[in-house]
């Protein structure tokens, strides 16, 4: 795939992933007790963190959403992405291991929600699906209409480390360019 593919699909990764987190932390800032009563559900956290957790990933969410769809800060914000969507996945495998019942609080709610469970596997393969995207965009140096590429000079839409097949193997497709 060339470099400006590669650099329109980091653009997409970005647009999905920034989406996802804002929505989510938006939907869960105006009820923090709620995000808290989420949190406490999983029952994975000691319960002297629990509320700071839950006061502070929605706000989370907010960030990293909001840096992606900027494109501002973009590995940084996809690692930290990666590394939720990472929780998350293992939170809902767990609970539905544990035979717990709850709604996952990804969008709000959360708690005791009887038949949850039937949701975990497209809930788990939502946020594996997520948690790839983050990872390609903590891979790629930049994407077009992004704020690195203004802030720290990188050309839009040309990764540095998705590595060019042809230039791998030493071919050189130019025309002008004889061996």
């Amino acid at each position: 795939m060339s470099r400006d593919v590669w650099g329109w699909v980091g653009l997409v990764a970005r647009a999905v992933t920034g989406g996802v987190w804002l929505v989510a932390g938006a939907l869960k800032l105006p009820d923090p007790y709620e995000s808290v009563r989420a949190v406490r559900a999983y029952d994975l956290l000691p319960e002297a963190v629990v509320p700071t957790v839950g006061h502070l990933l929605p706000v989370l969410e907010v960030v990293v959403g909001l840096a992606l769809l900027l494109g501002l800060l973009t590995r940084g914000a996809a690692a930290v992405s990666a590394l939720l969507f990472l929780a998350f996945v293992v939170g809902i495998a767990s609970a539905w291991a544990r035979g717990l019942e709850i709604d996952c609080g990804c969008f709000g709610g959360g708690g005791f929600e009887e038949g949850a469970s039937a949701q975990y596997p497209w809930e788990i393969a939502r946020d594996l699906a997520l948690l790839l995207l983050s990872l390609l965009l903590v891979r790629l140096r930049a994407t077009p209409w992004s704020l690195d590429g203004v802030l720290l000079g990188r050309p839009s839409g040309s990764p540095d480390e998705v590595p060019d097949p042809d230039r791998a193997r030493g071919h050189n497709h130019d025309p002008q360019h004889h061996p």
